[in-house]
């Protein structure tokens, strides 16, 4: 059936071609301009529309549902400042390389430049961070048009999920009626049906590709591995879809070395770790010092110990690790390394990588794991971080002698890193679990070490900021049948409350855990803690906002734990059984959430200043029981 005029046309033809090339999902805003676009995508029996009210919001969630998926999930909202809106998640997209298609409807091409209501410039919005941009010409019924937009729309796709993946827009202009109103005579009767109908399947069918070494340089490459006596595979943040677990651990099998996983890499958590050398705890008790001949670290230290060898081949997987001691570390040690990035762009901060190999790094472990002859490596050096992992959780779960010279009371209070732990040991499994940036993060990679259960570990840090973290996350639990916990801070939730709407309009469920400090905790990791002022008011300006009301607000079921200092006289005789207290009391929370319909909001208030001076006994610790630095030694 012919359409009623060529703006349905147009916008049925770019929607069905969405649908041909993969999409099953689009999250649409409100808007009067985006009509066509929206009335088509709700209209399409194979495509679930995710509606969001604030745009922003709307971006992070089909962010986070790509992350999850590896697919990507249009975006369609109006025109002006709604377009605006997705840059930040834009910019998160391209650093992440997460794929991302925006679709920002326009005023027709003779009312831009003339001060028309709502109207702004919208070519090329977001710069070079995207991977592919086009104005699109305005809607015709036109065999060669409609052509041509089946054609970009395949290529939109193909180019948002390629090698290179990351964000993608189309500007998409449309004048009035926006409505499906019948105009006679505005699309021809005679219409060619591969225009308007599209082909059986996609208009272009793109088969994807990634560059990887020719054979003669994987043969070197394995080679050089084979031959080092003390080698690393380091695994980042990894890109959607994620790094295949087997073929790294065939590669750590065959060159016998230990691999060092993010939290965020796909490799920390999982069934492998039964059988693979996965390292955890590495940022408890690496330091610049390490490595080298021991020259001072930024942040001081002691000497190194005289046993820890540096490595002599160092794989780079995925992108730059969560760690900052682990990447200070890698830049110090003068080992050869091979940075994998299937785009062959750079990705490493320190400038200290020898090597650019162009490949996708699951098939790239895949291939090496059967060329490297003669490999296993060091056993003791493997000995060597397998045992130090050892006791770092040893410490961090007070199973150890901490104390150095009597302090074991003081280095065993409660802090935010024991709230990562106890929520990460009462994930269901499957689960997926979503941190903010800030200290959530840093607290998992420090904190919570390998484990067999089947957790997906996802965050945003492309550009890692505190935005867009809620709507991220439920985003993620929308793309899942997983159950989704999310772990934030109070800056964050506030930053992002709006995305909490998306729980109720898009049907997902969550386990928000909000770590509520009063402010910017993680400025106690800077030198500006020193200066007062303006340390209070100007970078950790705390708020004194309460959650509870947001959580009535959005109907979340609501716990409150309270685990400052002063709240926990009463909970045992030393700061260690207190500790323990809190961290049951939690674990039992999300643990009770899970099985619990619907959503919930478990808050956890903390205080920043003694989780933060907690943090650096139980790190003084960790490296005197690892590094046999401590008192009396």
């Amino acid at each position: 059936m012919t359409a009623p005029n060529r703006n349905v046309l147009w916008a049925t033809a770019l929607v069905d071609e969405l649908v041909a090339a993969g999409v099953d999902a689009v999250v649409a805003s409100p808007g009067s301009r985006s009509t066509p676009l929206t009335v088509a995508a709700a209209g399409h029996d194979e495509l679930r529309v995710f509606s969001q009210l604030d745009e922003r919001s709307a971006a992070y969630f089909a962010l986070g549902r790509a992350r999850r998926t590896g697919r990507v999930t249009p975006l369609i909202c109006t025109s002006g400042t709604a377009a605006a809106n997705y840059h930040p998640a834009v910019m998160e997209a391209s650093n992440a390389r997460v794929p991302l298609l925006a679709l920002t409807a326009d005023r027709p091409p003779e009312l831009r430049d003339s001060g028309a209501n709502q109207t702004a410039d919208q070519e090329k919005l977001y710069g070079d961070a995207v991977r592919y941009y086009k104005d699109l010409p305005e809607p015709a019924a036109d065999d060669r048009a409609l052509r041509s937009l089946r054609t970009t729309v395949a290529r939109a796709v193909a180019a948002a999920e390629g090698a290179d993946q990351g964000p993608v827009h189309l500007n998409v202009p449309f004048e009035k009626p926006l409505e499906p109103t019948p105009i006679p005579g505005d699309v021809p009767d005679d219409l060619p049906a591969a225009a308007e109908r599209g082909r059986d399947g996609p208009y272009v069918d793109v088969t994807p590709g990634a560059p990887e070494p020719g054979d003669d340089e994987l043969r070197a490459l394995a080679n050089a591995l084979g031959d080092a006596d003390r080698g690393l595979i380091v695994a980042g943040p990894a890109d959607p879809p994620g790094i295949d677990p087997e073929s790294v651990t065939a590669l750590a099998h065959a060159t016998g070395f230990p691999v060092l996983a993010d939290p965020l890499s796909g490799l920390r958590y999982g069934g492998h770790t039964r059988v693979a050398p996965v390292i955890g705890g590495y940022d408890a008790y690496l330091s610049a010092d390490l490595a080298g001949d021991g020259a001072d670290a930024d942040d001081g230290g002691d000497a190194p110990s005289a046993d820890w060898a540096d490595p002599d081949a160092v794989l780079r997987l995925g992108a730059s690790p969560t760690s900052k001691r682990l990447r200070k570390y890698l830049a110090e040690t003068g080992a050869d390394q091979y940075q994998v990035d299937p785009a062959g762009r750079w990705r490493e901060a320190e400038f200290a990588a020898t090597d650019l190999v162009v490949g996708e790094p699951s098939r790239l472990c895949a291939r090496l794991s059967r060329l490297v002859a003669g490999g296993g490596g060091n056993p003791d050096w493997r000995a060597q971080w397998e045992a130090a992992d050892r006791t770092a959780e040893a410490v961090h779960a007070r199973e150890a002698d901490v104390s150095g010279a009597g302090e074991s009371d003081t280095v065993a209070g409660f802090h935010e890193g024991d709230a990562l732990r106890a929520v990460a040991g009462a994930l269901p499994d499957p689960a997926t679990l979503f941190v903010s940036n800030s200290m959530p993060v840093r607290d998992l990679d420090r904190f919570v070490g390998p484990t067999t259960a089947n957790v997906t570990a996802l965050g945003n840090r492309g550009v890692s900021g505190i935005d867009g973290i809620v709507s991220s996350a439920l985003g993620a639990g929308a793309g899942t049948t997983d159950d989704l916990t999310l772990v934030l801070g109070d800056l964050a939730l506030y930053h992002d409350s709006n995305g909490l709407l998306a729980i109720d309009r898009c049907d997902v469920d969550a386990t928000v855990v909000a770590i509520n400090n009063d402010g910017g905790g993680i400025f106690h990791e800077l030198p500006i803690e020193a200066f007062e002022p303006p340390f209070t008011e100007s970078f950790k300006t705390p708020h004194g906002l309460a959650f509870e009301p947001l959580s009535e607000l959005h109907g979340l079921e609501y716990a409150r734990i309270d685990a400052r200092p002063e709240a926990l006289a009463d909970r045992g005789e030393d700061s260690a059984e207190r500790a323990a207290a809190v961290a049951d009391d939690l674990a039992t929370a999300v643990s009770r959430a899970h099985e619990a319909a619907g959503s919930h909001l478990i808050e956890v208030k903390t205080d920043a200043e003694s989780s933060h001076r907690t943090r650096e006994r139980l790190a003084a610790a960790v490296e005197r029981a690892v590094h046999g630095e401590g008192p009396g030694e």
